[in-house]
This record gives C-alpha cells, structure tokens and sequence, in this order.
C-alpha cells in the first residue's frame, strides 16, 4: 500500500465520519485521529482513524457493543472493535455510516 492510496482511504474515512456525525469534532491523538462529541472530556471518542504500513484502520471505542450484521468488526478486546482497510474499494459506505451514527449514540 502506498502513500496515495492511505491519503486516499483517510480521506474517505474521514468525509463519512462527518457526513454521518456532522457535529463530530476531530482531535489528533494517539498517532491518528479521533473523532468526538465532547472535545472536552477526556474519554468522549467514538471512532478514531490510524495509519499503519499495510493498512488502514476505522477503530471504535465502544466497538464491543455496535450491532454489526455484516460483521465487518475484528477484535476481542473488552470493549474496542476494529476494520483494517487494505483498499478504497473495500469500504461499505452504507454499513460504516450505520456503525458511526451508532458509535457516536453510545459513546460515553
């Protein structure tokens, strides 16, 4: 994967992330970005998008308790679920935003 394609793939991710939760606001942490209601409180994050080598990842706080039919989610952590995208191609617009309202609607 290269650097195109991962601007490509953020930017995607991050235009849905807005289009879904317009009053999201983004912070940088963690070395990517989260996405929040409350800016204020230290654990508002609902979703964050991370970079790595081979991938992309769409991570959800509370992950563990979003209903997932199409079970995009990996992870079995106590409470984090993830998607890790390889290709723009591979992203389910219409399932990721039903994710990311949810995930905002439940976060703490």
């Amino acid at each position: 994967m290269n650097d195109r394609e991962q601007t490509d793939i953020v930017s995607k991710l991050n235009g849905l992330i807005v289009k879904a939760v317009p009053k999201a606001q983004a912070i940088d942490k963690y070395g990517g970005t989260l996405f929040t209601l409350k800016p204020d409180e230290k654990e508002g994050q609902f979703c964050g998008i991370f970079q790595y080598k081979n991938h992309v990842q769409l991570a959800f706080s509370q992950g563990a308790l979003l209903n997932d039919p199409d079970l995009q989610l990996e992870g079995s952590g106590k409470h984090r679920r993830h998607i890790n995208i390889q290709d723009e191609q591979e992203i389910n617009e219409a399932a990721l935003k039903k994710l990311i309202k949810e995930a905002a609607k439940i976060s703490p």
